[in-house]
């Protein structure tokens, strides 16, 4: 039984979908107002690790992530750049859209635009106005949270908290906590046409209204980062619900935020970090524009986008997650356990695990019950993939059981002495086979190892680093044969440290940069 964390009831609860069999989810989208950094891509990953894993299961999802083109600091950065808003955002959407798809996040159904919503935006916000829930000041329109008894149940933060617009707009608003759904246009600002002047809409009316519209006015997911709970979420429930008269989402879910390791405490230290829904700790050192993060794009000039996808779900998604380029490089390190499985697996079977026909869900692999050793240990360990996906998408947990899952792949092939063409039978390479397959299936539920890496500008067609190599492992291989083995282990040892792992089997040694 799938169990998914509500930030609503701050209680894992029974996932039952609003209507049998689809999903309808939520994630709040970017700003697109300077180039996407690291932060701006833990949510795309994290959520696209949940529709993967929901479609495994079974459900038909429907994933919408909005754009915002069109808010205050992208005027302001226009100005700043002297580029027309529209060709700034359509720039950094383009950036933006570039980076996800760099990490493998290619199943998102709609990215609708505020600018091409601007039609539901003013008819959401008019309704409020009808039912009483707004008030129009001066071209301005606002929410009035005072009629809006359960104000706060998301964050449980009251409108006290709430810190509304300050200048000219303070003095418009019947109360501090108010916030606004359109703003009355400057001069020279982008606006448009409405009831009450031209203008521009709120920040929190823009996700209310493309919700509605291609989700309907109750769906199931609503995500985002925890920093966005309030107040934007708390907003959005405000005025969809008093709107509509019913729950807005039926389960509201916040990811950790990215945080730079400079700015965290040591585990076990006397600065301990965040824990999960701590918002407070985790904004100390929460990556943002304002800090002046890189441009993701220049990331991913040194590692590739598997590796950070790799890297953004080894922590569950509430938790913080502490980045480094050196925890990178850690990961790095530690999907080559992957990828040389996968190469050994083409050697001794002679097909590429790539290649493999999995199952794409879950009800497409009856549990068996088997006598083979193998089998029964990669049975279990699927079984335990899946409780633990099943416990609030622990999606960290999952990739634990992965490396677990690779272990016993390759001592089977250790075990059986399956480098030797000699030592192999159709019943083992069959078994070897089968519990690949189900790594390969468990792996794409995450969006993982879904198809060769890509080598690096560097490695690829390096043909004199090829032949080089070649050459040096002749040598060490000429030295074994006269039992020099000073000289082989010398080779060796000196390869190693400077990042060339060199791997010795049957049909003779292969190299790789570590």
């Amino acid at each position: 039984m799938l169990r998914v964390y509500n930030t609503l009831s701050r209680t894992k609860e029974p996932f039952e979908s609003v209507r049998p069999g689809k999903v309808g989810m939520y994630l709040c989208g970017p700003t697109v107002y300077k180039p996407s950094h690291i932060g701006h891509m833990v949510g795309p990953v994290i959520f696209d690790a949940v529709k993967r894993y929901l479609t495994y299961c079974g459900y038909q999802v429907t994933w919408v992530v909005n754009i915002t083109d069109v808010d205050d600091k992208l005027i302001a950065e226009s100005n700043h750049r002297g580029v027309p808003m529209p060709q700034l955002a359509s720039d950094m959407t383009t950036d933006y859209m570039n980076n996800i798809a760099a990490l493998g996040v290619d199943v998102i159904d709609q990215f609708p635009r505020c600018t091409e919503t601007m039609p539901e935006i003013i008819a959401f916000t008019q309704a409020l106005v009808d039912k009483g829930f707004a008030y129009e000041a001066q071209g301005d329109v606002y929410f009035d949270v005072a009629r809006c008894p359960d104000y706060g149940k998301l964050s449980h933060r009251g409108a006290e908290a709430m810190q509304g617009e300050g200048g000219g707009m303070a003095d418009r608003k019947r109360s501090s906590a108010d916030f606004a759904l359109w703003k009355s246009a400057k001069p020279g600002e982008p606006s448009w046409p409405s009831p009450w002047g031209p203008g521009r809409p709120g920040w929190h009316i823009e996700c209310s209204a493309m919700s509605r519209k291609l989700l309907g006015e109750t769906f199931d997911i609503h995500g985002g980062g925890l920093d966005l709970m309030f107040p934007h979420h708390e907003n959005e429930v405000a005025q969809s619900e008093c709107c509509h008269g019913k729950p807005m989402a039926k389960y509201w879910m916040h990811n950790g935020l990215m945080q730079a390791s400079s700015e965290v405490g040591k585990v076990g230290g006397r600065n301990t970090r965040p824990t999960e829904g701590d918002l407070a700790a985790q904004e100390v050192g929460k990556i943002s524009k304002s800090k002046g993060s890189a441009p993701f794009r220049d990331m991913l000039k040194k590692f590739s986008g598997e590796t950070i996808r790799f890297f953004v779900l080894s922590t569950h998604y509430r938790r913080p997650i502490d980045y480094s380029e050196e925890r990178l490089r850690e990961v790095e390190t530690g999907m080559d356990t992957f990828y040389r499985f996968f190469k050994r697996f083409e050697r001794v079977t002679g097909e590429s695990f790539y290649a493999l026909a999995a199952p794409t869900t879950r009800a497409a692999t009856p549990e068996t019950v088997s006598d083979d050793p193998l089998l029964k240990s990669v049975g279990e360990l699927r079984n335990r993939f899946l409780e633990t996906m099943d416990d609030d998408f622990n999606t960290g947990g999952g990739i634990a059981v992965l490396f677990d899952l690779v272990r016993v792949l390759n001592k089977f092939v250790d075990d059986e002495k399956l480098e030797d063409p000699a030592r192999r039978s159709p019943e083992k390479l069959d078994a070897l086979r089968r519990g690949a397959t189900v790594l390969r299936e468990l792996a794409a539920t995450l969006g993982l190892f879904r198809k060769p890496p890509q080598e690096t500008t560097a490695a690829a067609g390096d043909n004199l680093a090829d032949q080089l190599m070649k050459l040096v492992l002749e040598l060490r291989a000429e030295a074994r044969k006269k039992k020099d083995f000073a000289t082989a282990d010398h080779i060796r040892n000196t390869l190693t440290e400077i990042g060339v792992v060199l791997e010795d089997r049957p049909g003779g040694t292969e190299w790789s940069r570590k």
